[in-house]
């Protein structure tokens, strides 16, 4: 069981890592979005990018669902 629990706690510590850094990428794709609001951007590559942030988000809601399956595990 402490074996369960530990290998449970260290897949937990890299799902956080993991969403941190999908949060943080996903952040600085909006913010290059909205920085280039002013300046002559190509559509296309404004598309692009706002693509890229939805994808990071939606795979950081994965990472949420996962992170909260784990949490359980360790309650019960």
């Amino acid at each position: 069981m402490a074996e369960d629990e530990a290998a449970i706690r260290e897949e937990l510590r890299v799902v956080e890592e993991d969403l941190a850094r999908l949060r943080e990428t996903a952040a600085e794709l909006r913010r290059s979005v909205g920085e280039n609001a002013d300046s002559p951007t190509d559509a296309a590559e404004t598309a692009t990018l706002i693509t890229m942030a939805e994808e990071q988000e939606a795979l950081a809601d994965a990472l949420e669902a996962r992170r909260e399956t784990l949490a359980r595990k360790l309650e019960s």
